[in-house]
């Protein structure tokens, strides 16, 4: 139960990163069901308060109603942010270098963890663990994205969809396309273990798993190495140069120096076989 307290609201303050705001006020919907027990209730609401105190969030009101059947935990979050140095999704331009925070792949190799115990009882727990972790409870790059914002960066969203079909969201709100390479790929070893274990590519899992929260951004391309420097030492969250903006609106994938178009599949909230 503290677990999903806490990512209810990491996957909401993510939404805040992204935009390089500073996460607030938090307003909580719940529907209850008259099954559930207390303890439960208590475990979700202890996780919403130790995550709101990570970022510096108020909860301060919402609603609670009765449901039938099933627990519903709905918020809204609202963030604070300069007019003049909020990230938006159509500020990238040809040229730009186009970067991520953290890894990739590593909550989707955590969802196949969850859905298939006979793959999970056959990797060490030292490679479940950190994917698991990285579906129940993600990391908002909430001083990333503040930073960011302030640093050079052009353009931002999180990772939720996969990012595939984020890059392509961004790519339509600038009116620009981009190449990615492959092999550039922050991947951890436990989500490549994963994927030799499940007969599936790890780029496929960083491709189109979804779900990490981390930061896809866009930054001019003589400032990127330097992001990649300065963007760790001061806020913890290492980033990496996975491709480059292009002004030919498609997006293309380079695997061993060979380009291919990306199809942007991802998770797709209205019609969920796309995933």
């Amino acid at each position: 139960p503290e677990e999903i307290g806490r990512r209810a609201l990491a996957v909401n303050a993510s939404d805040c990163a992204a935009m390089g705001a500073a996460p607030r006020f938090a307003l909580l919907s719940l529907l209850v069901p008259p099954t559930l027990a207390v303890a439960v209730l208590d475990g979700i609401y202890a996780g919403l308060r130790a995550e709101a105190a990570r970022y510096g969030i108020a909860i301060v009101g919402g609603n609670v109603a009765r449901d039938p059947e099933h627990l519903i935990l709905d918020i809204t979050l609202l963030g604070l942010g300069s007019r003049d140095h909020l990230l938006r999704r159509d500020g990238a331009r040809p040229g730009d270098a186009l970067l991520v925070t953290g890894t990739l792949g590593a909550a989707a190799a955590g969802l196949r963890l969850l859905d298939d115990p006979a793959l999970a009882a056959r990797l060490a727990p030292e490679v479940c663990a950190p994917l698991l972790a990285a579906q129940r409870t993600p990391v908002a790059r909430v001083a990333a994205g503040q930073w960011l914002a302030r640093h050079g960066a052009t353009a931002a969203l999180d990772i939720s969809d996969g990012l595939a079909a984020d890059l392509a969201h961004l790519c339509a709100a600038s009116g620009v396309g981009a190449m990615i390479e492959v092999a550039a790929f922050p991947i951890l070893p436990a989500t490549r273990v994963l994927a030799t274990a499940s007969d599936s590519a790890a780029s496929d899992l960083a491709l189109f798993g979804g779900e990490d929260y981390e930061l896809l951004f866009t930054a001019p391309a003589d400032q990127a190495a330097a992001i990649t420097v300065a963007l760790p030492a001061a806020t913890g969250t290492p980033a990496t140069v996975i491709g480059t903006i292009t002004a030919e609106p498609a997006i293309m994938r380079v695997d061993d120096g060979r380009g291919t178009a990306l199809v942007a599949r991802g998770w797709d909230h209205l019609h969920t076989a796309d995933r």
